[in-house]
């Protein structure tokens, strides 16, 4: 297994992002905190309004743990040799997205010993209760994985686990865009396009998680910089393209003119965040940024970084 040495840089630069990563911490913290002791009413819901903006961030961490672990199929499923160095980075920002995601839910339960409830207590009518099995699967799956790749001697059964992961991490996506696809309540969302927009939009989450993480420790060489490019830019076509689908396909549908309206021309902030945000800012302007001609690693980490921006956008608009 190949290796890339660890590159901190200065001792002032490795202490600003200590700093940073503990001032997120005492964020989420905080936010944890006002929510216990004022509910869920200070985050703009409502027994009416049921999602709200720690939704929007928890379905992200979820959805792009998923599509993360990319870089290590892409190593371990597919053969890649550019991309096995950064395999276990790959395995290890899945695992501690999804644990994220995860905990922001648990704010739902209202009370922290709901928890013993929520599990052991199953509806299994309900795609909520199937995807608690995937969650708990796909750290057990990654972990398996992260273990063959680390110790030497289980070297030869990476593969296997590998492709375990590559198979189980699908299955989850799919899972959670059937939590809406099914959602009866609600109806603008019943579409079995969903499953496979949620899969390709956690491909593009999940590549501009890693190259912004993965360009704090460089070490990357020109080949896979060159390819984690053209693969952004294929992946956030392919998003957008089923994005479009989605909501022509609704606007085929009489009932569902009305939500169409809403969302793409009529409802005040949503259509500015879905035109501008979503598609202009998240997904046109980091295509024309990875396949301009001369496009370095610098227009691969801005484009990342707007793809970014267009995901808690869409999210916005979505939830």
């Amino acid at each position: 297994m190949a290796s890339v040495p660890l590159n901190v840089g200065s001792e002032r630069g490795f202490w600003l992002r200590l700093a940073i990563g503990l001032a997120v911490l005492a964020a989420g913290l905080g936010g944890a905190w006002v929510m216990e002791h004022q509910g869920h009413v200070a985050t703009g819901m409502n027994n009416e309004i049921v999602w709200g903006t720690p939704h929007v961030f928890a379905i992200f961490l979820i959805v792009a743990a998923s599509g993360v672990l990319n870089v290590a199929s892409m190593a371990t499923v597919f053969g890649q040799a550019h991309y096995k160095p950064w395999a276990r980075l790959s395995g290890l920002l899945s695992i501690a997205m999804l644990a994220g995601g995860l905990m922001v839910l648990m704010l739902d339960l209202g009370r922290p010993e709901r928890l013993v409830v929520a599990a052991t207590h199953y509806n299994f009518t309900s795609v909520f209760a199937w995807n608690v099995f995937l969650y708990s699967g796909m750290f057990a799956t990654v972990l398996l994985y992260l273990w063959m790749q680390m110790e030497k001697r289980m070297n030869r059964y990476a593969k296997p686990a590998g492709v375990a992961a590559f198979v189980w991490r699908f299955v989850l996506t799919t899972g959670t865009g059937a939590i809406f696809a099914f959602l009866v309540a609600r109806q603008a969302y019943a579409s079995a396009i969903l499953p496979p927009l949620f899969i390709a939009l956690s491909l593009v989450w999940g590549m501009a998680v890693f190259v912004l993480v993965q360009s704090a420790y460089g070490g990357a060489t020109d080949e896979l910089l060159r390819r984690m490019r053209n693969l952004l830019g294929i992946l956030v076509a392919l998003a957008l393209y089923l994005t479009a689908v989605y909501h022509l396909t609704n606007l085929y549908f009489a009932r569902q003119i009305d939500f169409e309206r809403f969302i793409l021309l009529d409802g005040g902030i949503y259509p500015l965040l879905f035109w501008a945000g979503y598609v202009v800012v998240g997904s046109l302007a980091p295509m024309a940024l990875v396949w301009r001609a001369g496009a370095g690693a610098g227009s691969l980490r801005l484009a990342a970084a707007l793809a970014l921006v267009g995901a808690f956008a869409w999210l916005y608009v979505f939830i």
